[in-house]
């Protein structure tokens, strides 16, 4: 390592810059006496969470190893998703319904979507885990390499670059490490649902070359047991239903009641026949025979209803939804470093990930539109045949899930591998030292993910439409019997029609044959590549000249980086022979070089009312091959009038340049749901929509069909450009002498996003059309097309727009107390932290030239008022037991923006306050061998089945333990 002289120059750098000496951590700490005073100010902005927080003018939450521990779970997204400041809405959970996002577990800093949140690893970039995007797979990174997790809010683009509009999460990772561990942990729920995970892990390094070299390796593998909804206790199909005793708006009756077992009697897998009218409506048992179906109690909507006493032929949708995916994964990764010379020193590092997941979703459907031939189909109940033809019918519709093919589920296989290697080193120009790091990054994510059992429709059309072969007396496609066959007749099979089978589709009655006939995996391959290099040098004024508080620290870096991510799609998809429409192959990369330098001025120091005042700034410009310029910035302060008291806060501009996705996805055929605005029914849900209707030339009390799905064509879209934000934190510090052992944050943050990008939607298109003052808008109204005839919607095209805006404000606070228990004359020593949160503001403007149309979040579920986490530990010698909980605020199930919904919309209105408690232990049984265990949520809180927000545990009790034997 450095000499000693090299780095006392360190310290006095350090204390001047903290934030750009923590970019080069390996200045250690000196041992010669007259030293001692400087390396105490280093501690102070070590990884503890009151030294970190208290030595930056933003604010800091940090969370370490041993409480990352007591959380019971491998997942690091799932961790993060209980810290307030970030939201759950990427986590595990809440990709459960996403095959692209199966597995992957992201961070969502300030609720404003995790492709806003910078992901780092030891300060640098890791490569994406979602193709087309900066999404960062927390879950790749294993917990117990962990030394750290620091979060900072607020812009951080002119210190990171691109992507950290909303913060940073910066995950320091554990080296230097000496000896053998084994790792075994495990946890699973105690109230039967089937939640289980399980890991095993070895960890193992040591010194080469008389110390000069140290190098570790780590090996691990991890298991995720699937977690299905109705293993769930509290979920019972909940959904809503009319009030019959409702008599209109603001009459203080709830509109709408919330009731258990909402499902549709309109399909089901057996198969539904004359779903809706026409005749009678019978459904199927397993063998084919007809039951009449059960009719609904109240009515959800023209599809769903409800049905208190259960109806065993009906669809529900939690049959089919996915809670937690399965995970089966391994790691390998390796450190190395080398001190070539007291000044200069190597580090590399890489890792290796695999995960297989499976997660489930619906199998196909079909809601109406099979037909059957009831003279000719050989499957149909004899009696149900005479039945129908005797009311006339000699052709019926059928609804129904292919259950028989099997869920469409995700089965995936994620790899990702991520290797980084740099040189750290001091020189000396005259008086003046620099420290300098020179680095190099390549991160690279394969995902071959097949979505299986999809239905080729053509093939089933042709399958469904069955009869005897007179040659043979057995049911036979039409397709194959061509004395079944009118003059008229095409072959409606699109893949291998000669070799159809004939398909039973009453009950569970058809075939292998059959069903492979009618089905196929959808299969795609992603590969997402990530590289960089850089520098960064670090200096201070003090060979030069000093400001009363001190030398000025200055940095000054340069950073190059690609970015690519491609996804190569199945023939079958491509050309639309499944259920989803054709979807070609994508791929699109950008490069950007960035310069940046950051500056701290130590304005006084042991001044009267200026204990401290330092002022930094920060600027950086990057230069993206697709999105042109863009510069970010950052300013901060930190005013110590005191020493017990310290005023900080930052303000400045952070930037994101638009992902390959949204620059770069091909314009892609798709169909979709769209209300017609100029439809009489919705015309005056806008006060500009009469005129502009009529001015396209659409006459009053025009009557839509939107009873079928419209074209759509979308894609990325070469023309965005850079989002920015402005951010400010505001805060201060207060480590009070007389209470030794307390630090205590208060800090407020506010975050402004304008420009930024949205994928709008057709239904949003075909509004906005119409929904401008002063006539119909020209650029909406182009991406349009209707039926010259009919003016029906024909076709909407649709994409990325720089076109919104985001709110997010609010006030935290931290209180730290370590305190020894020796003063109560008890024995052992107390660590206790209080975490609160309150969301002042969440707005959304999806248009942000319509600041009128405001979609407020703060108080919805999902966005709680107030968070509050507490946690305090017991320490005895090898013994430390701990306990925490966490508080969520009552959320509101209904839309609280201006004009938006209320209580009355439907009842009951709100999710309770919720909160939990844990109870962990720790042991170390000897030098070589520690446990751990405990209980999460041990009072087994539950919020009402009628949500599945995944802020929310909905697991209950579970217990967890794990074992560290060192050798």
């Amino acid at each position: 390592m450095f000499n000693n002289n090299k780095l006392a120059k360190s310290i006095r750098l350090a204390i001047a810059f903290g934030a750009a000496a923590t970019a080069l951590p390996f200045a250690s700490v000196a041992a010669e006496e007259n030293k001692e005073e400087e390396v105490e100010k280093i501690s102070v902005t070590g990884s503890r969470i009151a030294r970190t927080e208290l030595s930056q003018p933003a604010p800091v939450l940090t969370i370490g190893a041993k409480e990352i521990a007591n959380f019971g779970t491998p997942d690091l997204g799932s961790i993060l998703a209980e810290l307030p400041a970030i939201g759950a809405t990427a986590t595990i959970v809440g990709n459960a319904d996403s095959n692209q996002e199966a597995g992957i577990s992201s961070a969502d800093l300030r609720r404003l979507g995790p492709t806003r949140t910078l992901v780092l690893v030891n300060g640098k970039r890791h490569v994406a885990g979602s193709p087309g995007s900066a999404q960062v797979d927390l879950s790749t990174i294993p917990t117990a390499l962990i030394e750290r997790v620091e979060v900072v809010t607020g812009g951080a683009s002119a210190v990171y670059g691109s992507d950290a509009v909303t913060g940073v999460v910066n995950v320091i990772l554990k080296d230097n490490f000496e000896g053998f561990e084994i790792n075994l942990t495990g946890s699973k729920d105690t109230e039967s649902v089937g939640y289980a995970n399980s890991t095993v892990s070895i960890l193992a390094g040591g010194d080469f070359s008389d110390g000069k070299g140290n190098v570790t390796f780590f090996a691990g593998r991890e298991y995720n047991k699937e977690v299905l909804s109705p293993d769930l206790r509290q979920l019972n199909n909940w959904g809503s239903i009319a009030n019959p005793e409702n008599t209109g708006e603001d009459d203080g009756i709830p509109d709408r009641l919330r009731v258990e077992n909402v499902g549709s009697e309109f399909i089901h897998a057996n198969g539904v026949i004359n779903p809706f009218g026409g005749g009678p409506r019978y459904v199927f048992d397993d063998n084919g025979s007809p039951v009449l179906q059960t009719e609904r109690d109240g009515t959800n909507s023209f599809a769903f209803g409800s049905f208190p006493d259960g109806c065993q032929y009906c669809f529900f949708p939690e049959d089919y939804e996915n809670y937690l995916p399965g995970v089966e994964k391994i790691n390998v990764g390796s450190t190395l470093k080398y001190d070539f010379t007291d000044e200069l020193q190597f580090k590399s590092d890489f890792k290796y990930v695999r995960a297989d997941i499976v997660q489930q979703f619906q199998p196909s459907f079909r809601f109406g539109g099979i037909g059957i031939n009831v003279q000719e189909n050989p499957f149909i109940d004899e009696g149900l045949r005479q039945t129908l033809l005797d009311g006339g019918q000699t052709s019926v519709t059928m609804a129904k899930f292919f259950d028989e093919l099997g869920n469409r589920s995700a089965d995936n296989r994620r790899e990702t591998f991520r290797y980084n290697a740099g040189l750290e080193g001091l020189f000396s120009l005259g008086e003046t030292d620099f420290e300098y790091e020179v680095y190099y990054g390549y991160g690279e994510t394969t995902n071959e993910r097949k979505t299986l059992n999809d239905l080729i429709p053509d093939n089933f059309v042709a399958a469904v439409d069955a009869v005897v072969d007179p040659a043979t007396g057995q049911a036979a496609c039409r397709s194959q019997v061509p004395s079944a066959q009118g003059e008229d007749y095409t072959d409606p099979a699109s893949v291998n029609g000669g070799e159809c089978v004939a398909f039973n589709p009453f009950g569970q009655q058809s075939s292998q044959a059959a069903r492979d006939f009618v089905s196929a995996d959808v299969t795609r391959s992603d590969v997402i590549k990530q590289e960089y290099y850089g520098a960064n040098i670090v200096f201070d004024s003090s060979a030069m000249f000093e400001l009363p508080g001190g030398p000025v620290g200055i940095a000054l870096g340069y950073e190059y980086r690609e970015e690519s991510s491609g996804t190569t799609t199945d023939e079958f998809t491509k050309r639309g022979f499944l259920t989803s429409a054709a979807t070609p192959d994508s791929y699109g990369e950008y490069d950007v070089e960035e310069v940046f330098t950051e500056i701290s001025l130590p304005v006084l120091s042991g001044a009267f009312l200026a204990e401290e005042l330092t002022l930094d700034a920060a600027y950086r410009s990057a230069d993206y091959s697709h999105a042109g310029s863009a510069d970010s910035w950052k300013v901060g302060v930190m005013w110590a009038p005191i020493a017990d008291l310290r005023i900080r806060g930052t303000y400045g501009e952070a930037v994101r340049a638009p992902n390959i996705s949204e620059a770069f996805s091909p314009v892609s055929p798709g169909f979709g749901r769209v209300s017609d605005p100029c439809d009489a029914d919705n015309i005056n849900d806008d006060p500009d929509r009469v005129a502009n209707c009529a001015a396209l030339g659409i006459p009053a009390g025009f009557q839509a069909n939107d009873n079928v799905s419209v074209d759509t064509l979308s894609g990325g879209n070469p023309d965005l450009f850079a989002e920015t934000s402005t951010s400010e934190t505001y805060g201060i510090v207060w480590t009070p002498e007389f209470i030794e052992g307390f630090t205590m944050t208060v800090d407020y943050y506010s975050i402004e996003i304008e420009d930024a990008i949205l994928e709008v939607s057709a239904q949003n298109i075909a509004d906005n059309c119409v929904d401008a003052s002063g006539g119909p808008d020209a650029l909406y109204c182009s991406q349009v097309d209707r039926n010259p005839v009919t003016n029906d919607i024909e076709l909407v095209r649709s994409g990325f727009l720089n076109a919104s805006a985001f709110n997010v404000a609010g006030v935290e606070a931290e209180f730290n107390y370590e305190f020894s228990l020796g003063q109560f004359d008890l024995p052992g020593d107390m660590r206790t932290k209080l975490f609160v949160s309150s969301l002042e503001k969440l707005e959304r403007f999806e248009f942000q030239t319509r600041p009128d149309e405001i979609n407020v979040e703060k108080g919805e579920i999902g966005d709680p008022d107030l968070q509050i986490r507490f946690n305090a530990d017991y320490s005895l010698d090898d013994l430390v037991v701990g306990y925490g909980m966490r508080y969520i605020d009552e959320s509101a199930l209904f839309d609280v923006s201006p004009n938006g919904g209320s209580p009355e919309d439907l009842t009951p209105a709100f999710i309770d306050t919720m909160i939990t408690h844990d109870i962990t232990v720790g042991y170390r049984i000897s030098d070589n061998i520690a446990v751990s265990g405990g209980i999460r949520n041990f009072t087994d809180e539950l919020p009402e089945g009628y949500t599945f927000n995944a802020l929310y545990d909905l697991i209950g009790r579970k217990v967890f333990a794990s074992v560290n034997i060192s050798l």
